[in-house]
């Protein structure tokens, strides 16, 4: 198949028994890890009101692991459009790009990244909860940037700085209509693969058949990443304990009982419900754990099957240097590189 790109996803997870802003810590720490493995990228989540998750600001932390690297591409996996001005996005993306250039990338989703009435909070009322508007956003984050209608309310109205262009933008979807949509709006495409409920070779399909090229701002030639949930170890029966704690994690998020992310002894004590149980085995097929050699089959597996240019790794471990140390065996397998500068970048923390 064709050479693989490599990234990360992360959501600063919150290891039990930590203080949530040390995930925020740990965060630009392995950012500084994964550039030095030679990874291309590295976009950070916006979720809310999740105990396991601390990246509640994606933009703070772009800046704060753009700022202790020199190489790496930090970007939104992603901003969340309807929890935000579309007006503010262009602007705080031009900044970042401004101060990182040719660095910075703008993955935009649709969904809420958090559970209904947090999701108010966020929006300020329900009717804004409930609007089917991200096309409208979407149009209007741009306009910001290329212009507006004469006939728009806020025509006129210009992002600044003004004389940076808006990062590549990217839709991320976890069903088809982020396909339809990163087609028809000229964009990259993220599906997440790692909790996604539609098939990501079909998703991916969509939009393949029905890209068109736009010479809007961010616009790009198409681009697939497949996000997927790794966990890797020299010793597979570790990694795949890990992988356990993380189900046990998703498992109680998805039935009510949301709390830090466990460890895999804590998973392994833990008195599991049928309902928890069910949980991890419909997880199961969306998470790749076991040894270097395993990881890589499993992955390549994925993206031929999902037709994907890059896969964008998340890996929630419970101990921060098993987890920088399984994307730094996940690299060695896959022959990455450390790009030029990035030992350098070090030094400037």
């Amino acid at each position: 198949m064709r050479d693989l790109d490599l990234s990360v996803l992360d959501l600063s997870p919150v290891p039990s028994g930590t203080p949530t802003s040390a995930a925020l810590r740990e965060t630009v720490e392995l950012g500084q890890t994964v550039e030095r493995a030679g990874y291309r990228r590295m976009w950070l989540a916006e979720h809310h009101g999740i105990p396991s998750v601390a990246s509640s600001s994606p933009e703070i932390l772009i800046g704060a692991v753009a700022g202790a690297t020199s190489t790496l591409r930090v970007g939104s996996g992603g901003i969340m459009l309807p929890n935000h001005s579309p007006l503010k996005v262009a602007e705080t993306f031009r900044a970042l790009a401004g101060l990182y250039p040719d660095r910075i990338d703008l993955g935009l989703g649709r969904a809420p990244g958090t559970d209904p009435r947090t999701a108010i909070a966020l929006r300020r009322s329900r009717e804004a909860l409930t609007a089917d508007d991200f096309p409208e956003q979407f149009a209007e984050l741009r306009g910001y940037v290329d212009g507006l209608p004469a006939d728009h309310p806020f025509a006129g109205i210009v992002a600044i700085p003004d004389d940076i262009p808006l990062p590549p933008v990217w839709i991320l979807a976890s069903s088809y209509y982020g396909g339809q949509a990163a087609a028809a709006f000229g964009t990259g495409f993220a599906y997440a693969g790692h909790f996604g409920g539609a098939d990501p070779a079909e998703a991916t399909r969509i939009y393949r058949q029905q890209f068109r090229p736009s010479d809007a701002a961010g616009a790009q030639d198409p681009h697939v990443i497949l996000a997927a949930a790794v966990m890797c170890s020299e010793d597979a029966e570790r990694a795949r304990a890990m992988g356990r704690a993380h189900a046990l994690s998703m498992a109680r998020l998805r039935t009510g009982n949301p709390g830090p992310l466990p460890s895999p002894e804590e998973a392994t004590a833990h008195d599991w419900s049928p309902v928890e149980r069910q949980v991890e085995q419909a997880m199961a097929p969306k998470m790749t754990a076991g040894t270097p050699a395993e990881v890589r089959d499993d992955l390549e597996r994925r993206a031929r099957e999902a037709d994907a240019d890059e896969i964008m790794i998340v890996t929630p471990i419970h101990d921060a240097a098993e987890r920088r140390r399984s994307y730094e065996l996940i690299a060695r397998e896959f022959g990455l590189s450390s790009p030029q500068g990035a030992e350098a970048s070090l030094a400037q923390v």
